[in-house]
Formats: C-alpha cells, sequence, structure tokens
C-alpha cells in the first residue's frame, strides 16, 4: 500500500494504491488506485459480511506477508460504485474473523477469513 499526497490549495487530494498479492490469505490479486476523500484511520472492527453471506460485525486486520499490521479506512471515491468506505491492510490484504472470538490471527484458522480490501457502503459502521 502506497498513499499519495497532493497538495494543490486546500483541500489536499489523496490517492492510495492498494496492491494486494493473491496467496494463502486472499486468492485475489488486486491493483487499484483510489482517491481519498477523508484520512485514512486505523481500524479494529468492521460490519462486513462473512463467506457465508451474513453481515456481522467482524474482527479485521490488515495482513502481510510479514503477518498482521494495520488495518486502515477512508472514504475514497470509486468509479463503478461513487462514494465507498474502502478499507485495506497489507499486501496480503486483510484479515478478518467474528468480533466475538478472541482467537490469534492465524492464516490456519477456519474461524478466519481473508479479503484483498473491502469496499463498503458509504455510512457503514468501523471502530
Amino acid at each position: 500500500m502506497i498513499v499519495w499526497e497532493k497538495r494543490c490549495g486546500e483541500p489536499k487530494f489523496m490517492l492510495v494504491e492498494v496492491e494486494v498479492v493473491g496467496g494463502e490469505n486472499s486468492p485475489l490479486d488486486l491493483h487499484r488506485m483510489f482517491d481519498l476523500l477523508s484520512d485514512p484511520i486505523e481500524v479494529m472492527r468492521v460490519f462486513a459480511t462473512d463467506p457465508m453471506g451474513e453481515d456481522l460485525w467482524c474482527r479485521v486486520t490488515g495482513w502481510s506477508s510479514q503477518g498482521p499490521c494495520a488495518a486502515m479506512s477512508a472514504l475514497a471515491e470509486d468509479s463503478g460504485e461513487g462514494v465507498v468506505l474502502l478499507v485495506y491492510g497489507g499486501n496480503e490484504g486483510l484479515r478478518l474473523q467474528p468480533a466475538g472470538s478472541s482467537d490469534a490471527w492465524e492464516i490456519t484458522n477456519s474461524n478466519q477469513w481473508g479479503e484483498a480490501c473491502l469496499m463498503l457502503a458509504n455510512g457503514t459502521p468501523v471502530e
């Protein structure tokens, strides 16, 4: 993930490059640029959909080739969706698990799942 800032008076414009290599965590390769409309913040929980299609509160972490890292969120422009809440992590994406779980982050844990990134509806709650 690379964040580019361009200052042209006010407001400032930020681009984030989300590059995820498919692998054990997420089977998807992803390489996209997003125009950020807000400053990124670190998040620990997000309201998202699990692999079975159930919407629930999830713990979230970024995932890199070295393991857990920060998960970040910001409002972003997406050409196909309009304004979305972008949640992104490391070079291997994000790792999620149900919010009630206190399991350590592990790639082999079947109660956890990986995503390249999340593009959620504007207004989706995160903590």
